[in-house]
């Protein structure tokens, strides 16, 4: 306890720290510290003993010269630390303050034999790197081992002197190692950071058991599609560094093909792993990613790109039922899609068919070919209509298509407008679509089987009835000729209505119409398959730009104002109707007599609330005039922006290329193996495929062979052996490089 002495004066001294009202700290890093308690020196300790240290500062609250907390912070320490120490010193006494030595207590790592196996690695010319990786253990390490006395090896038994069998270092295992250390790069890479290497080329170390060694199955199909000579043509090059253009978008590829679109999603893949892939020592990372693909967009040309895509598509391509490059351009479907935005910036509300009200989001326009794989997409234009969007997307297409044949474009009901449909038939295009509102039914007896066989051979039928229709053009008196092929569908109840499909082609016969009008469906259906597997909707930049201001947007106060005016029909005709039936009352003489007299008064009264709702209307009516139908941006919505898009074309590029490569490999494996589940189970064999492990053996002169691990069944491994044989004779060449491609799959591991 505290005596009742008067207290000395404090410690004046500039460096003390005072805790409470009778405490002083005095501490320095050579001198260690020292308490005095009303001016008399109670505790000391010298530089290092932290446990000393500890114990004044318990001591100090134990005998109540200060609070715990003003004891922590005289001390610099938490409460909950200082609340840590005196329980420990409660419970074990003043030797628990010790500090202990984190982590192993021992050479647990770096042992005699650790020392000998890396000082023989880097002997035979491996790098610090290179001896780390294999070894298992960090570069510091490394550097420890070799500046250590080297341990006297044991003397190696000879067989029969009773060693135990197992693995020796020296004796090489047979066929290619174990994920041996990649080709180290480090030279390469302190050029890229001097601005002295244009980029890494691709250099393969022989290895087996390769995490995702089955990606390699997508370079031929991604060839086809021409996503790198097409951006090798749109962007030439990146700026000088280790990961050049080619290596970018292959990574983007991979990633996408193994689950993982989005820059983020480099963080599940193992570096090294992924990098083995790619010929490098490593993979790039996030930022990498995202600052290199920011370069690419900064050029403006995403567009370019893909419109040269979709030459290349159509060109070399086929289909998923082998359709040359020609068929795939026969027709064309148009529709648009909305990605929503869940972020906080202001951006304009678009209706979402999908979710079924408006949001914040982005309009795109997508084109695809007969099979439905996407050809091309742009950013629609804020506000715009799917009729504006075709009319404005027809340039493009004709100079997809490369010459003045007719195309026949498909799209649902949101672009019906007579006066498009003129245009298109003027500009070379021939309209397919459903008929919008309603119109009169075909007499049943119009009605005869129409089938068509599609070009997997399957044959299809249905009742149709084929006839002329005249579609009005305005208010000019002018028509135009469309032909309409009408289909009974049953509806619930054992009901059934008649559906309408309008089109300018003649050459087409009418099975062949109704199948490629229902074939627009695998438009849709690569919509929810791409934001399942590619994320389709996600936002790969949050970038925005300010909206233009002074845009014309229609003004939703005139849709307002109309509801008033419905309503003040409507309550004007229920009026009305009261208003002639009390009329016809008062003229109907009562029974008996033959005589009615109606005065003013009487008939002001009958007639006063039909005045009353025709003044209503009047009123809603001019105001509904007097509102302008359109206003500016800035009016209506201030400060709203819209997304980037650069980079977002651009991932979509990268990302149709991965479709189109996944899809083309699903169709070789239903065309050229004979997988008996190839209808059902074609993409989810190829899914599995390319994430599975192999061998990359670069020994072979002048090629890379890929040797796969077998699949988990008989039936997979054997359908993927019959794909190796057909991407070998394709002899691709890795992209880069001069190594020819070949593959196969391992029978056991």
């Amino acid at each position: 306890m505290m005596t009742a002495q008067p207290p000395l004066p404090l410690v004046p001294e500039p460096d003390a720290v005072v805790i409470g009202a009778a405490a002083v700290l005095l501490e320095n890093e050579t001198d260690g510290g020292r308490v005095f308690l009303n001016g008399q020196l109670v505790w000391g300790w010298d530089a290092g003993q932290d446990d000393l240290r500890r114990l004044a500062a318990v001591q100090l609250v134990r005998i109540e010269a200060a609070r715990v907390n003003e004891v922590a912070a005289g001390f610099g320490v938490t409460a909950e630390s200082l609340r840590r120490w005196r329980k420990a010193v409660a419970g074990e006494g003043a030797s628990a303050l010790a500090p202990v030595k984190k982590g192993p207590k021992g050479p647990s790592v770096l042992t005699g034999e650790k020392i000998i196996e890396i000082r023989r690695r880097h002997e035979g010319g491996a790098s610090l790197r290179a001896t780390a990786q294999a070894a298992g253990v960090s570069t510091d390490t490394v550097r420890r081992a070799l500046a250590s006395r080297p341990p006297t090896p044991a003397r190696t038994m000879a067989p029969g002197e009773g060693q135990p069998s197992g693995e020796s270092i020296t004796v090489a295992q047979p066929g290619l190692p174990v994920l041996p250390a990649a080709t180290d790069r480090s030279v390469e890479r302190a050029a890229a950071r001097a601005g002295l290497l244009e980029c890494a080329a691709p250099v393969f170390t022989p290895a087996a058991r390769v995490p995702l060694a089955g990606l390699f199955l997508a370079l031929p199909a991604l060839e086809a599609t021409g996503l790198l000579a097409c951006a090798k043509a749109t962007f030439g090059a990146l700026p000088d560094g280790f990961y050049g253009l080619e290596t970018v978008l292959l990574d983007a590829v991979f990633r996408a093909l193994a689950g993982e679109p989005r820059a983020e999603g480099a963080t599940r893949f193992d570096p090294a792993a992924l990098g083995r892939v790619l010929g490098l020592d490593r993979a790039p990372e996030v930022k990498t990613i995202r600052r290199k693909l920011g370069l690419l967009a900064g050029t403006g040309k995403a567009g370019e790109l893909l419109r040269a895509m979709a030459i290349k598509h159509l060109g070399t391509s086929t289909g998923s039922g082998g359709e040359s490059g020609e068929d795939l351009a026969a027709i064309f479907y148009v529709d648009g899609h909305v990605r929503a935005y869940q972020g906080t910036k202001k951006i304009g509300k678009v209706h979402s068919t999908r979710l079924k009200f408006p949001v914040p989001a982005t309009e795109e326009t997508w084109v695809s070919d007969t099979t439905g794989a996407p050809v091309l997409v742009v950013m629609a234009e804020p506000g715009a209509a799917l009729t504006g969007e075709l009319r404005r997307l027809l340039p493009s297409l004709r100079t997809i298509i490369g010459d003045d044949r007719r195309v026949l474009v498909g799209f649902d009901r949101g672009g019906w407008s007579p006066a498009l449909f003129a245009h298109m038939t003027g500009a070379g295009f021939d309209v397919l679509t459903w008929r919008k509102g309603s119109t009169e039914d075909i007499a049943e007896d119009h009605f005869t089987e129409v089938t068509h066989t599609d070009d997997r051979g399957e044959r299809r039928s249905w009742m149709a009835a084929d006839s002329d229709v005249d579609l009005p053009l305005g208010a000019t008196g002018e028509v135009l000729r469309m032909r309409q092929i009408s289909r009974i569908v049953p509806t619930r109840g054992g009901r059934s209505r008649q559906i309408h499909i309008r089109t300018t082609t003649r050459q087409m016969p009418a099975g062949e119409v109704i199948y490629r009008m229902a074939s627009r469906w695998r438009q849709e259906n690569y919509f929810r398959y791409a934001r399942m597997h590619f994320d389709l909707d996600s936002h790969d930049a949050y970038a925005t730009t300010d909206d233009d201001p002074d845009r014309s947007v229609p003004n939703p106060a005139k849709r307002q104002a109309y509801q008033k005016v419905l309503a003040a029909r409507a309550r004007y005709a229920a009026v009305k109707a009261d208003t002639d039936t009390a009329l016809l009352a008062a003229r109907t003489p009562a029974p008996g007599t033959s005589e009615v007299t109606i005065t003013s008064a009487a008939h002001n009264a009958i007639t006063a609330p039909l005045w009353d709702a025709e003044t209503a209307l009047d009123q809603a009516g001019a105001a509904h005039q007097a509102i302008p139908a359109r206003v500016r941006l800035e009016e209506l919505a201030p400060g709203q922006q819209v997304l980037d898009t650069q980079t977002k074309l651009l991932t979509h590029a990268i990302r149709m290329a991965a479709f189109n490569t996944a899809t083309t490999l699903a169709r070789e494996v239903r065309t050229n193996t004979g997988y008996a589940r190839a209808e059902d189970e074609a993409h989810t064999l190829i899914r599995q495929a390319l994430t599975s492990s192999g061998d990359i053996d670069a020994t072979g002169p002048g090629c890379v062979t890929i040797r796969l691990d077998p699949l988990p069944t008989r039936r997979a491994t054997t359908a993927i052996a019959e794909l190796c044989d057909h991407l070998t004779a394709t002899q691709t060449l890795y992209p880069g490089t001069d190594l020819i491609l070949r593959y196969e799959i391992k029978t056991s591991t």
